[in-house]
Parts: C-alpha cells; sequence; structure tokens
C-alpha cells in the first residue's frame, strides 16, 4: 500500500512506477492539494484484479452520488487551478524552510504541503503561536516535533510569518505598568476600596479580582464606579475620579497610597534587558503618573516609548498596542500584562501576550489569566528568561 496523498506537492510522482509490480496499490485522496476535504473522496488504483477484490468487499465508509459527481467534475475540469494552488504551496513551503532556519529551527526536507521540525521548546512554540491566532500541530509520536501547514494564501502566509517573527525573534518588549512593573496592592487595589468605602459600601480582593478576571475592567476609576453602581450608589464619574484620587494621590498633607508603589523587579535586570530588546510601556495611568513611577524608579532611561491614558482608547482596545508598536518602529514582540484586558490587546495587535500574576491576587485572576489569550502565566518578572531566545 503507497499512501500518496501529498503527491501532488512532491518533486516526482512515482505513482506509474510502482504500478509496475503486480501487488501494490496506490491511495490517492481529494482532500490535499485538491482541496476537497469536505468531501470524504478519495480513490485506489492498482491492477484490475486487485481493485476487483476491493470492490467486492467495499468501503467502510458511505460516500454520496453527490460527492462523487463533484469529486469526479473536479478531476475533468480542476486541474489547472489546482497545479497553481500547489505551486504557490511549493514556493511557501520553501519560504518557510528559510524562516525556520534562520531563526536556529532545522526543519526536516519535506515533499508534503506542510513543513515539520523539532524543538525542545516545541511546547512553548505551540503555545505562544495559538496565542497570536496560528495553530500548529504537535505529533504525539514525536512529543518534540511541530508541524505547520504552508497556508496557500499570501495574506495568510504574511500572517504566519508575523506570527513566527512574534514568538521566535521579538525585537521588543512591551509592559503594562500596574502589577506588572508596579507592585499596587496597596495602591491602586486600596485607593478602590477606600473610594467605594468613602460612599458607604465595601468591596473586598477577590470581587476585584471577579471583575478584572471577566474582562473590560482595565480602568480603575470606572471600576470603581460600576462597584459603587452595583451597590446602587449611582454618581458621576467625575465625582469618583476625585475621591479615588484624594487617597490615590494624597491631600491636606496626607501621604497618598501611590508612595507605597514598588518596583517588581532588579533595575539591572529591566536595563540588562533594554541591552537586548527595546523596550516600551502600555499603560493606563494618566502620563504624568507614568512618568513619575519610571523616574522615581531609575528606570525612565530603559524605556523608548511610554503609551499612557492619554494616547489611545483603553484595553482591551489593540490601539495602544497597535500604538507603541508603530513609535518603536518594530512589528515583533511581546506584552506582559496582568489582566484579559491586556492579553486580548496584545493578540489583537499581533503580540505575543504574556500573562503575570499581581501581587496579592488569588486564584480567581488566574483561572482568569488562563482563559485569556495568553502563551503562558508567569509568578514574576524573572521568568520571563525562561521563554526568551
Amino acid at each position: 500500500l503507497v499512501d500518496a496523498a501529498y503527491v501532488e506537492f512532491a518533486d516526482d510522482d512515482p505513482t506509474a512506477a510502482v504500478l509496475e509490480l503486480p501487488n501494490v496499490i496506490v491511495t490517492r485522496t481529494l482532500s490535499k492539494a485538491w482541496g476537497l476535504a469536505g468531501l470524504r473522496v478519495g480513490y485506489a488504483v492498482s491492477t484490475p484484479e486487485i481493485i476487483e477484490r476491493l470492490q467486492s468487499v467495499g468501503s467502510p465508509y458511505p460516500v454520496s452520488t453527490l460527492a462523487l459527481e463533484l469529486a469526479a467534475r473536479e478531476l475533468r475540469t480542476g486541474g489547472d487551478r489546482m497545479k497553481a494552488y500547489v505551486d504557490r504551496v511549493r514556493e511557501e513551503r520553501t519560504r518557510l524552510v528559510g524562516i525556520l532556519e534562520a531563526r536556529g529551527l532545522q526543519p526536516l526536507p519535506s515533499q508534503a504541503n506542510f513543513v515539520f521540525f523539532g524543538s525542545g521548546r516545541a511546547e512553548w512554540i505551540q503555545a505562544a503561536l495559538s496565542a497570536v491566532g496560528v495553530q500548529v500541530r504537535k505529533l504525539e509520536s514525536w512529543p518534540d516535533g511541530l508541524r505547520i501547514t504552508c497556508p496557500g494564501d499570501p495574506d495568510d502566509l504574511a500572517r504566519l510569518e508575523q506570527a513566527l517573527d512574534a514568538v521566535l525573534a521579538p525585537r521588543a518588549i512591551l509592559f503594562d505598568m500596574d502589577g506588572v512593573l508596579a507592585d499596587v496592592s496597596g495602591s491602586y487595589r486600596a485607593s478602590i476600596r477606600e473610594t467605594v468605602e468613602s460612599f458607604g459600601a465595601t468591596v473586598d480582593n477577590e470581587e476585584v479580582d471577579e471583575l478584572k478576571a471577566a474582562g473590560n475592567h482595565n480602568d480603575d476609576w470606572i471600576l470603581t464606579r460600576e462597584i459603587l453602581a452595583n451597590r446602587g450608589i449611582e454618581l458621576p464619574l467625575e465625582e469618583v475620579i476625585q475621591r479615588f484620587e484624594s487617597f490615590y494621590q494624597g491631600q491636606d498633607g496626607i501621604p497618598g497610597l501611590r508612595t507605597t508603589e514598588t518596583l517588581l523587579a532588579p533595575p539591572g535586570w529591566i536595563q540588562s534587558l533594554a541591552d537586548r530588546f527595546r523596550l516600551a510601556v502600555v499603560t493606563g495611568r494618566p502620563r504624568a503618573d507614568a512618568a513619575r513611577f519610571l523616574e522615581e524608579h531609575g528606570i525612565a532611561s530603559a524605556f523608548e516609548v511610554v503609551v499612557a491614558r492619554e494616547d489611545a482608547p483603553s484595553k482591551p482596545d489593540p490601539a495602544p498596542v497597535r500604538l507603541a508598536l508603530q513609535q518603536l518602529g518594530e512589528t515583533s514582540a511581546w506584552m506582559l500584562g496582568d489582566t484579559p484586558d491586556d492579553a486580548a490587546a496584545a493578540s489583537g495587535a499581533g503580540v505575543l501576550p504574556i500573562a503575570v500574576m499581581p501581587p496579592g491576587s488569588g486564584d480567581t485572576l488566574r483561572e482568569g489569566l488562563r482563559a485569556s489569550s495568553a502563551a503562558t502565566i508567569l509568578d514574576s518578572l524573572d521568568q520571563l528568561e525562561r521563554y526568551l531566545p
């Protein structure tokens, strides 16, 4: 039995040669090069005697008359269309092999419509590509092997190339600020609680985690107003912001909760990362607050770009991530964030999303991050090193 499912993509077709032998059956399919997988039609080629025996047994899978008619018509009239598709896939295959080799991988020679390679990082590469919307196949028979199908479409090939560059060769690392660079468990989180309590209600960290995990709650001012509204306390957003900022910034000589913020990574590690990658901040903070934090903690010079609240719509809209890429002049990047909104914004911009568990958060937020598009979840920033190329 010679399985020739992919023979149209190969340099040579051995069908005629092997059929000179008396004991050979060649199987072909219309699911691959012909693009008719939905018909579930294939055929066998062999000597009249063997085909007669096969016909006497029958097929375990029924094939409709309509499917057979469509398959026969395609074989009669669709050869030129099939050949054009095959030629395009063969060109993509050569290009894909070159991309993988340039990224330090060693794809095996291929005569099919896919490229296969082995890597000790196969599980990570599969998860990371999935996070940017590209599905590749990991084979159970070769645990470290990945199969990437050539898409056969110029736009899809461009998207595949961008995804591979983002995963295997990022040139920039983007950071959300709160919960990633800055420990805000005693500042922004506390300001939410204090503001709610000042209007006669209560809220705990678990509820804030639940709302953050649900998504569309990247703006702490709006989140605080929503918590109050859920308790029947309807207030203008400006009034909530004013009260919130009085706790966060401080007033009447009382230091604000922002003074409790600490940096979640050693400045030296941030600088070493800046020596290898271009760095940017994409935050929902007002620009003045973001700049002040970076300056106070001695890392402002490491970040070439800061996209703040005033610059673009709030995440999960991908606009602020796209703006950071535009200002950096880069297309391949990773983004670290602590909410599903960060992951959604990164994915929407073609950036690899990586989740970071913020201090003080529990299983509710972790489950929300697992359900997001993030490729993985870090418990601390230094764990990023195990994934970096």
